[in-house]
């Protein structure tokens, strides 16, 4: 594991702070967007209503003003000036007055707003529409003072007045809310850095370090005494690393162990493969005790060589993901058949059962080792009954399919699994159903079938032994 190449770590370029203070930044310039859209129209309506006020202040002086005299240039010129207008119009008890310059002609009003109208988002739509669109436009401004309910009074003011205004007013607005949003966002952010930033930066970091160098107990993290979900990831990461690395060491352990056993195996096998050599060559003399005892002593070197090539070869054995491709289910069970020697067998029927035109998607290798398998065994389980007068042996393949999965059963009326072999199948060297056995077959079928996202079952029968193997069609 320590010399296995590792992908460097990518680099964090827009971080958890950045992305946490640009968000609190963003939500707050959102809500200030929200709430300067009622307040931009606020302060339209307003700055009209003080038009008004001052026009109906006018409006008082006029009614102070004898019916025989008019009123002076310079006395309309300052009450034209007060009220930023170009010109007044005062309506009264179906009476109405213009105040206007001697000097300058009366302005054409390109449109009317009456204050008296204040339905919000009206409001608010025509704030927008002078504020983006405002030009040197004449407005007419129509209202009625709040002090003076009587009268109804039109100012003719330049728009130009009033966007200058709502850009004053928008801009402090914008720099204030981003004031705002600034300090606000910084006192959350160092809040929320003590709270859970770093905390998650130091878990991340462990984690990447853990991870280049997982046989270092240094590496494990040191969990705090905190009580939220932050402290039990802390505790949680904790607990699986130090399960980690003491698997690693574990795993470390037992392949040093398999590499000590595979060279006494092969030494082994070696030593019996000239102890073979040396028995076929007694069990050619003619002495009739050495021709008695040498079939026991070639069978026994026989099964001490199988065995240690089983080791050997569970040893080597390394999982390939299946290369899956359409496979004919009938023909393969037929090969597989003829290499476990129960097609051609003399005294052992085979019955394939399966139609010809069932095709599944698998790795051909793999399942034809899971296959053999599985035949070679019940072939070995029934081998010795052969020698029963009138027991008719046999092995059967049998298939339930659906457009889901696929069922395939492996049976023979052999004499079955003992207690023994039954409580540790699918356990390499210790579930081999026959004396001499590894069991490293079925643990190897068991290993390839899930590899194929499906089950390899025993199924328990009244006589012989069945295999079950589901496989998705």
């Amino acid at each position: 594991m320590a010399n296995e190449q590792i992908d460097a770590p990518k680099r964090v370029i827009f971080g958890l702070s950045m992305k946490l203070i640009t968000m609190i930044i963003a939500m707050i310039m959102v809500v200030e967007v929200l709430i300067y859209l009622p307040s931009v129209a606020n302060f339209r309506i307003n700055w009209m209503d003080d038009r008004v006020h001052v026009a109906g202040v006018a409006a008082r002086v006029i009614e102070t003003v004898p019916d025989t005299m008019d009123l002076t240039p310079d006395t309309v010129s300052k009450l034209l000036s007060s009220a930023q207008a170009e010109a007044l119009v005062v309506r009264t008890q179906g009476q109405s007055q213009l105040i206007e310059r001697a000097d300058m002609p009366m302005p054409v009003a390109a449109y009317a707003a009456d204050t008296r109208e204040r339905a919000p988002l009206d409001l608010i739509g025509r704030a927008l529409e002078v504020l983006f669109f405002g030009s040197n436009r004449t407005m007419r401004v129509i209202g009625v003072p709040m002090d003076n309910q009587d009268v109804v009074v039109e100012v003719l003011v330049n728009e130009a007045l009033l966007r200058e205004e709502l850009i004053t007013y928008s801009r402090n607005i914008f720099w204030l809310s981003l004031l705002v949003a600034s300090f606000t966002s910084f006192a959350i952010f160092l809040f929320l850095n003590g709270l859970l930033i770093r905390p998650i930066t130091r878990l991340t970091r462990n984690m990447i370090s853990f991870r280049q160098d997982p046989d270092d107990a240094r590496k494990i993290i040191i969990p705090s005494e905190r009580g939220d979900e932050v402290g039990v990831a802390e505790r949680e990461l904790a607990a699986m690393e130090s399960n980690l690395f003491a698997m690693l060491k574990q795993k470390q352990h037992l392949a040093d162990l398999g590499l000590a056993v595979a060279k006494i195996n092969h030494d082994l096998r070696n030593t019996l493969g000239a102890a073979q050599l040396l028995s076929d060559q007694v069990a050619n003399l003619d002495d009739p005790h050495v021709q008695r005892l040498a079939p026991r002593l070639v069978h026994t070197l026989d099964r001490a060589i199988n065995f240690c090539q089983s080791v050997l070869d569970y040893g080597r054995h390394k999982s390939v993901a299946p290369r899956f491709e359409p496979v004919d289910l009938r023909a393969l069970l037929d090969e597989c058949a003829t290499d476990a020697a129960v097609r051609m067998h003399p005294e052992i029927e085979w019955h394939n059962q399966v139609e010809d035109d069932v095709i599944i998607r698998v790795d051909p290798d793999q399942i034809a080792r899971v296959l053999t398998n599985l035949l070679k065994n019940a072939r070995e389980a029934l081998e010795p009954l052969s020698l029963q007068d009138g027991q008719n042996l046999s092995i059967a393949a049998t298939l339930i399919a659906n457009d889901q999965q696929v069922r395939l059963f492996i049976e023979d009326n052999g004499p079955g699994l003992s207690p023994r072999a039954k409580e540790n199948l699918f356990r390499a060297f210790e579930g081999s159903g026959r004396a001499g056995g590894t069991g490293l077959g079925l643990a190897i079928a068991k290993e390839l079938v899930e590899a194929h996202g499906g089950q390899l079952n025993y199924i328990e029968t009244e006589k012989g032994t069945k295999f079950e193997i589901c496989l998705p069609r």
